[in-house]
């Protein structure tokens, strides 16, 4: 009997695995795939939380050797204006051009790579090979043998059978112990999208900086969205996501629509001018998902076998490699036997299934926001209707303010912090968000009906005890600037004091750099527990209220005024 067996050698399966060779080298752990890497697959572009567990795999130097394009963030035509506008990671005069491969440190800790799934997976799984897993591909498990919860071996295409003690499936959107354990899937959002996409050869680049620095093109059309992903210096991924509905009724074949789609998008046909595709146009649908349970007696699932959620935010494989090494950590913490073993499952849990549902949130408002897409207005309408939102920037903030945030990991939403959320809301509605703060001069907490508890903190291997409040299903960690700013707020909210220190507290731990960007920063935060209902505003009579101009695309946001440049590298 092995200890550990996964099914399924995509990233999800290939971090796990070797995370947990990493930091318990005597444990047996098996990968069977079914496929021959390398293979094509879908899902290309990353997310900045990537790198760090890249490195933390000692693989990051590996997938940074195969040149892969920097993302260092994205140009979108969305919202009501048909303007381009830039979400970036970090300035761009932060930037060095400097000799590739290069080290992960300095400003590459903030970003991404777009990437050749067929190069990336196998670079990946070939290091979880190299760091002592064993993995067997074109090996097909055919049937999941079962015990009521417990699984009791897989059963392979040439009849033999494996056991472990534990089976984690890491099989994508086909699920396959999923569906043999009968677990059944939630589809909390009414959009029901499909997908079409094709690899274009020899394209021309939106915008490059340094040696393989870009981003890539995010193009709104009247019945759906077109993504533009540069994977390598000379390949690229050109996608159209559109309704359902609209593509049964349109009366076009995949292939057609797709043409029609890239051709008539003018930025996405100037860059494809010259170009030529590999002429085999693959489709999938697109529906969001997550799955009602994670977990059995002695099983898991992870990666999209978990959830998936709208591609729009790019998150899919961040959320897949990130949930995997939270599981490696939880199978050895289970074996030690330090905490509680229903604790630990429930955790991860909670993790994959909050980090799916917000992301399938904050992708219904994008949806929704969308004034261009005139075809499916109705559709739009719909999605609004089910989420409760209101299209003006205050509802929409409200609405996404309380939708999870307060992260007990504090990594935002697609690597969204709080004040690009709001420059976000405000550039896709065009209007101007009237923050709550502003309305009043004293903020108290409250902390009614309020619960201490544990949560996991993931980090060298090992899971540490952290502290939250709770109450209901909003919760509060005892960290970062939410911490921060309840310890002030203990000691008092009027304004003409809090301000002072929230500004020095935040620059002192580097946080933002200027006066006026820490204010934001901070301001932004204690928005979000107004809303929330951690804090309550009172406004005393006679005293001024706040008076601050938010800066307004300062940061993540800016208005794109990029002149097509050839890519240098």
């Amino acid at each position: 009997m092995r200890d550990v067996i996964f099914i399924g050698g995509g990233p999800a399966g290939s971090t796990g695995s070797c995370l947990l060779k990493k930091y318990k080298p005597e444990m047996d752990v098996l990968v069977l795939e079914r496929e021959k890497f390398p293979r094509e697959h879908v899902g290309e572009s990353q997310l900045p939380p990537i790198s760090a567990i890249l490195d933390e795999m000692g693989c990051w130097d590996k997938v940074e050797a195969a040149d892969f394009p920097i993302k260092i963030g994205a140009t979108y035509r969305w919202g009501n204006t048909n303007d381009l506008w830039d979400f970036q990671f970090l300035p761009i005069d932060m930037v060095v051009d400097e000799p590739r491969p290069a080290k992960f440190e300095g400003w590459r800790r903030s970003t991404a790579f777009q990437v050749e799934r067929a190069v990336y997976d196998k670079i990946l799984l070939d290091h979880a090979k190299d760091c002592g897993v064993e993995v067997r591909e074109e090996t097909k498990v055919v049937e999941i043998l079962r015990d009521g919860d417990t699984i009791t071996g897989l059963k392979l295409e040439d009849g033999t059978i494996e056991t472990a003690r534990y089976y984690i499936d890491a099989t994508g959107s086909s699920g396959l112990l999923r569906r043999s354990m009968d677990v059944k899937i939630v589809e909390p959002s009414s959009l029901r999208n499909v997908a079409f996409w094709d690899y274009w050869n020899d394209t021309e680049w939106a915008f490059s900086v340094g040696k393989g620095g870009t981003r890539v093109q995010v193009m709104s059309l009247g019945y759906g969205w077109i993504w533009f992903i540069p994977i390598s210096p000379t390949r690229t991924s050109i996608g159209l996501v559109c309704p359902a509905e609209y593509y049964r009724e349109c009366g076009m074949s995949k292939e057609e629509l797709y043409l029609k789609a890239v051709h008539e998008e003018p930025r996405i046909a100037s860059l494809i001018t010259g170009a030529t595709a590999d002429g085999d146009v693959k489709g999938t649908k697109d529906w969001s998902y997550y799955s009602e349970r994670l977990y059995g007696d002695n099983w898991f699932l992870v990666g999209e076998a978990a959830g998936f959620a709208d591609p729009i935010l790019a998150a899919g494989l961040t959320m897949a490699q990130l949930g995997a090494k939270e599981l490696a950590y939880t199978i050895i913490a289970l074996d030690e036997g330090k905490h509680d073993a229903k604790w630990l499952k429930d955790q991860i849990q909670e993790n994959q299934t909050r980090r799916v549902a917000q992301h399938i949130q904050f992708a219904d408002f994008w949806y929704t926001a969308n004034g261009c897409f005139t075809d499916v207005k109705e559709h739009t309408r719909t999605i609004a209707a089910e989420a409760g939102l209101e299209l003006d920037a205050n509802k929409a903030f409200q609405w996404l303010g309380t939708g999870g945030f307060m992260d007990d990991d504090l990594s935002g939403i697609a690597s969204f912090e709080l004040d690009a959320v709001i420059d976000t809301i405000e550039m896709m509605t065009d209007e101007k968000a009237e923050m709550e703060v502003f309305k009043y001069n004293r903020f108290l907490l409250n902390m009614d009906d309020v619960i201490e508890e544990d949560v996991a903190g993931y980090s060298k291997g090992e899971i540490t005890l952290r502290r939250r409040w709770r109450r209901g299903n909003a919760t509060l960690p005892h960290r970062g600037m939410f911490w921060v700013l309840v310890q002030m707020l203990q000691q008092g909210g009027d304004v003409n004091v809090l301000m002072p220190r929230m500004i020095q507290e935040i620059r002192r731990v580097g946080v933002r750099q200027t006066d006026r960007e820490a204010m934001a920063f901070g301001l932004c935060h204690l928005e979000s527990l107004l809303h929330s209902g951690w804090v309550r505003g009172v406004r005393v009579p006679g005293v001024p209220t706040l008076r601050f101009e938010m800066p307004s695309m300062e940061r993540s946001i800016k208005p794109n005024n990029d002149t097509f440049v050839e890519f240098v590298g």
